[in-house]
């Protein structure tokens, strides 16, 4: 709640959590506590959680609710908490938004609702309904048309952030360039926009965007960090080093589908106990598994350290 009042703060590395389960498939809030712990202490600069990666439409409104009090409780206003409380139904959206406004959170990740497909007008009375329900909350739309079967138009952001004060941003997840690019246009160089795109974080800097939410900090939260810091220093050459030495992470995320890969790294590394991922998602296959070892060496000089931060009992994976 700390940085509610200048969601300007909510830059650089915001990393996206992944939401660790229990072997069993119930929410670890043990391990969702140290997760946090260990980002920070890796000098994240702000955290998110129910994005894409977190498995949010795995989870109940209820489980989301108190997983968001749970890291809430962790950060204790360290650095800004701007998690995802959207859902394909408005009625969630709005309790969900409700409960982490109350959990204290700094800004609300709202995701264009899927499935439906709505019109781009009907986004807007979607964005206006939520902004106008918590006009001291700002709300940022979370645009993953690869996710959700609907792309929210620059002209559309354009129209919510001149219409609400509290429209403040936009998290852009589509590998159109392009799409950052007009959006910023459009808007102008306040209106605050992170990219979702692993291999395009560091373009984004250069078109003015203030930062981006990684799904690759989770197993990296150093060197996204170093990245956004020698970019802001003018360091390009230290940024861009880091970006290209960050690829076969980012590959590795993506083996399969996105957090499995993730949660198995964090598990073989002794961060979480468990990398359970519930239905419909499975657990990576062997041919997996080969693929991302390779991966993992590849990248392993950009993985952060983990010491003090395994969990009890954690014994190193062989290779």
């Amino acid at each position: 709640m700390k940085f509610r009042t200048d969601p300007s703060q909510i830059k650089g590395s915001i990393a996206p959590l992944m939401s660790p389960f229990t072997a069993d498939g119930a929410v670890d809030h043990a391990g969702l506590t140290n997760l946090v712990n260990w980002q920070l202490a890796s000098g994240t600069h702000g955290i998110s959680l129910g994005g894409s990666t977190g498995e949010p439409s795995s989870q109940t409104i209820a489980e989301r609710a108190a997983a968001i009090r749970t890291v809430a409780t962790a950060i204790d206003d360290r650095v800004p908490f701007m998690p995802g409380t959207g859902s394909a139904k408005l009625d969630e959206t709005l309790e969900l938004t409700a409960a982490a406004r109350d959990a204290g959170i700094d800004a609300a990740l709202v995701i264009t609702p899927y499935y439906a497909r709505p019109t781009q007008q009907a986004l807007y009375v979607w964005y206006k309904t939520v902004a106008e329900e918590f006009p001291d909350l700002p709300i940022v739309a979370y645009n993953v048309p690869s996710r959700t079967a609907v792309d929210i138009a620059p002209e559309t952001i354009a129209r919510l952030y001149r219409d609400f004060d509290n429209f403040v941003g936009v998290k852009e997840t589509t590998k159109d360039f392009e799409h950052f690019s007009r959006v910023l246009q459009l808007c102008g160089p306040d209106l605050l926009v992170w990219s979702g795109i692993e291999l395009l974080c560091l373009p984004l800097l250069a078109l003015g965007g203030v930062g981006y939410i990684s799904a690759t900090s989770n197993i990296a939260p150093v060197a996204h960090v170093e990245m956004y810091n020698a970019w802001m220093a003018g360091d390009i050459e230290t940024a861009r080093r880091i970006h290209y030495g960050l690829h076969p992470l980012v590959d590795l995320l993506f083996v399969e589908t996105n957090p499995a890969p993730g949660k198995w790294v964090l598990e073989q590394r002794g961060l979480i106990e468990s990398g359970f991922v519930r239905p419909p998602l499975i657990t990576p296959t062997d041919a997996g598994i080969a693929t991302m070892k390779t991966l993992l060496s590849a990248g392993e000089q950009y993985l952060s350290p983990v010491d003090g931060f395994t969990v009890a009992g954690f014994t190193p994976k062989a290779a």
